[in-house]
């Protein structure tokens, strides 16, 4: 690639598309990372132009770019961190006092924004509903390694309450503790489309409680949702300023391998696609069968590996549960399993190696992975269109997806499609 070329039509793309133009920073960003290329100081300028200020080399860049680099530094909680344009943008507005409702991407970095809130702000109660136990245990946990020392950290109706407080509750959780709050400095609803029947008939109506009751005793609200086409007139987000940011911080390199394979070489070409990598690899499966289907063939295609953690685990969970369960061997052969009904520790323990350098390189999954936790891979492969008994509709699809690629570790996420995905749609809020 020449660097030079690729820099100019980068720079003539910014006036006309500037998303097609962070695009192909990105890609080259990620092209001189595999070649290992320094970024020169022209890089950095488009990095710069484009907003996104966290990419900069502070060691080859001038001191325009390390200017800009210092000026967006801020403290979350645990360390000092750059953001990006559009993360400043939105943080800047709410330290201002404004009642924001943002629709972003999966890798815009929205819990950065919160931990810095918190950090600058210090507010004396905030309140944080997200949508599964499983993402109030990580959020728990993300927030008391960075914040335990000035709050306390309240998950559950039964603790009381001290002189500053951070609530992390799902939304039935939440009902249970509205008459212990008397007054919050912010309310933070995560996933906030799901207050719509058109996405979660079950739930629906237990979070438009939370944002009505709860709401009333908030200063301020931040309400965050990913890929809605728009959020409908309504009384719930009537004074809220709506901020649509199409603003990424990594490519989707999106493979539509299902117009070249029959059903039938579904298997073979799953298995060239893990054999040509070594990166992390989440396989939606969609259903149980299909997560046992998926089982037998890692399990018959692929060796144990050498590895003291996974031996470890993979002992514990034979003396824990069952020497004879599916997920003993397939643990050694680096693949772990995520669904609903495993128990909530060993869903955690799997993410955990997952996340780890050393652990896990690949889990198959249903959609509990996609409602309400953090993890994302290099790989997505798109093994079954199934969500249980009905089809993943497009918003599903997207959130799986959108879990392509990480900031600093993975420029670009393979999306390795082997059912045709969901056409389509806009989807509305509320």
């Amino acid at each position: 690639m020449d660097i030079f070329k690729a820099c100019q039509i980068i720079n003539d793309h910014i006036p006309l598309d500037e998303e097609k133009a962070r695009e192909k920073l990105i890609k080259l960003l990620d092209h001189c990372k595999s070649k290992k290329i320094p970024y020169n100081e022209l890089i950095n300028h488009l990095i710069r132009r484009l907003g996104l200020y966290p990419y900069l080399d502070t060691k080859t860049s001038s001191w325009q770019e390390n200017f800009v680099y210092e000026a967006f530094k801020v403290n979350i909680g645990d360390q000092i961190k750059t953001l990006h344009r559009e993360q400043s943008s939105v943080l800047k507005d709410l330290m201002s006092g404004k009642n924001l409702a943002i629709i972003a991407p999966t890798s815009f970095g929205k819990s950065f924004i919160i931990d810095a809130f918190i950090a600058l702000k210090q507010p004396k109660n905030i309140a944080i509903i997200v949508p599964t136990i499983a993402l109030t245990d990580e959020t728990r946990r993300r927030l008391q390694r960075k914040f335990s020392n000035q709050y306390k950290i309240i998950t559950t109706s039964e603790v009381e309450l001290s002189e500053k407080n951070i609530f992390i509750f799902p939304q039935e959780r939440a009902l249970h503790y509205v008459d212990k709050i008397a007054e919050l400095d912010m309310l933070v609803i995560d996933e906030f489309y799901k207050a719509s029947a058109d996405f979660d008939k079950d739930r629906s109506i237990s979070l438009l409680n939370i944002i009505l009751k709860i709401g009333q005793k908030a200063k301020q609200k931040y309400f965050l949702a990913p890929n809605i086409s728009e959020i409908k007139a309504n009384p719930f987000t009537g004074n809220m300023e709506i901020k649509r940011i199409n603003f990424s911080t990594v490519f989707l390199n999106i493979h539509h391998n299902y117009t070249t394979i029959s059903n039938n070489n579904k298997k073979t070409e799953l298995l060239k696609i893990l054999r040509s990598t070594n990166d992390k690899t989440l396989i939606y499966a969609g259903t149980y069968r299909e997560i046992d289907n998926l089982s037998e063939i890692m399990e018959d295609k692929f060796s144990d590996l050498s590895n003291v953690s996974l031996d470890d685990f993979s002992q514990w969970v034979a003396g824990n549960y069952s020497k004879n369960w599916k997920l003993v061997n397939l643990i050694k052969k680096g693949t772990g399993i995520h669904n609903g009904r495993l128990h909530r520790s060993l869903s955690q323990i799997q993410i955990k190696l997952f996340n780890e350098g050393g652990g896990l390189k690949n889990i198959i999954s249903t959609s509990s992975i996609i409602e309400g936790v953090n993890t994302s891979a290099k790989n997505i492969i798109f093994w079954g269109k199934k969500n249980g008994q009905s089809n993943l509709n497009y918003f599903g699809y997207k959130n799986l997806i959108g879990r392509g690629g990480r900031m600093f570790k993975h420029f670009i996420g393979e999306i390795y499609l082997l059912e045709e995905p969901p056409k389509r749609k806009r989807c509305s809020c509320l």
